[in-house]
C-alpha cells in the first residue's frame, strides 16, 4: 500500500521531503529543524513520522501560533525552546499618521525574496504589529525591510514572552455539507450559493493553505485553511463523519 494514497497528489513533493527528513534523522542520529509549516503540513509531518525511533515537536514561538517549525529528532534527544531558532520582531512606525494592515506586512516580507516558510505568524493588536521569523534570516530581513506599504518602519527584536494577543477573533460553528468539495465548503462557510462559490474559484480568488485552487471539485481535508478574497479566512477544524441523511458534519472557524 502506497503512503501517497492517504494524501493529495499535489502533496507528494512535501511528503517526499518529510520522508527525507525522517531518514536523515534516523541515519545521522541528529536533529533536523524545518521551516515554518502551515497546519496541513504539520498534520502530514505527524502522520508520516509518528513517535517511534524518530520523534517530532512543534513550536511557533507562541502556544497559540498557527504556523510552526517542526523539530525532528532521535529518541535520545531532549529538545528545548532554543532548538527551534525563532525570533520575534515588533514593527515600529508612525501609527498616528499611517495605517498598516496584515496583508501589507506579509506582502512586504515576501517581496524580500524569501519563502513563506521563513516567516511565522503575523500578529496585530490595534496599532501594534509583530511577526515571528526564522533566526537564520533575521539579520537579512532587519537590514532590508525599511517600509511596509506607505509607512517607513524599523524592526525591534523582542522576547517571545512579550508576544501580543492578536485582536483577530475566530468564530467556531458546526454545520453539515453534502460533500467535501471546495465549492460546497466555500458556499457553506461564507453563506454563498454554489454557483457563486464556483465563480469565485474559477476567478482564482480562493486559496487553500495559501495556494490558489481553481478546481471546484478539490477535496477539502481537516486543518485546511481557506481564504476567499473579499470574504475573509476560515479553517476546517474537523470532519466529524456522516449524518443519518448522509451529509458530512464539519466544524469550522471563521475569522471575524
Amino acid at each position: 500500500m502506497s503512503i501517497y494514497q492517504h494524501f493529495r497528489p499535489e502533496e507528494k513533493e512535501f511528503i517526499d521531503q518529510v520522508i527525507h527528513w525522517k531518514d536523515y534523522v534516523d541515519h545521522k542520529y541528529t536533529p533536523k529543524l524545518t521551516d515554518f509549516l502551515d497546519p496541513r503540513e504539520q498534520r502530514i509531518v505527524g502522520m508520516i513520522i509518528g513517535q517511534q525511533n524518530v520523534k517530532w515537536e512543534l513550536n511557533g514561538g507562541n502556544p497559540l501560533a498557527e504556523r510552526k517549525r517542526a523539530l525532528i529528532f532521535p529518541d535520545y534527544y531532549e529538545p528545548n525552546e532554543d532548538d527551534f531558532q525563532i525570533s520575534l520582531y515588533e514593527v515600529e512606525y508612525a501609527s498616528k499618521f499611517v495605517k498598516v494592515e496584515h496583508p501589507h506586512v506579509l506582502g512586504s516580507l515576501m517581496s524580500l525574496g524569501l519563502t513563506r516558510g521563513k516567516y511565522g505568524d503575523i500578529l496585530k493588536n490595534g496599532d501594534r504589529i509583530q511577526f515571528f521569523i526564522a533566526a537564520e534570516v533575521e539579520d537579512y530581513v532587519k537590514m532590508q525591510l525599511d517600509s511596509i506599504g506607505k509607512a517607513k518602519v524599523s524592526l525591534q527584536k523582542i522576547s517571545t514572552s512579550d508576544t501580543i494577543i492578536s485582536d483577530i477573533i475566530w468564530s467556531e460553528t458546526a454545520t453539515t455539507v453534502s460533500s467535501l468539495r471546495l465549492d460546497t465548503i466555500v458556499a457553506a462557510i461564507f453563506n454563498l450559493s454554489r454557483q457563486k462559490s464556483q465563480a469565485l474559484i474559477s476567478q482564482g480568488v480562493v486559496k487553500v493553505n495559501w495556494t490558489n485552487i481553481e478546481n471546484p471539485s478539490f477535496e477539502c481535508q481537516e486543518d485546511d485553511i481557506l481564504s476567499v478574497r473579499g470574504h475573509g479566512r476560515s479553517k476546517l477544524l474537523s470532519i466529524e463523519g456522516r449524518t443519518k441523511k448522509d451529509k458530512w458534519r464539519i466544524i469550522i472557524a471563521k475569522q471575524k
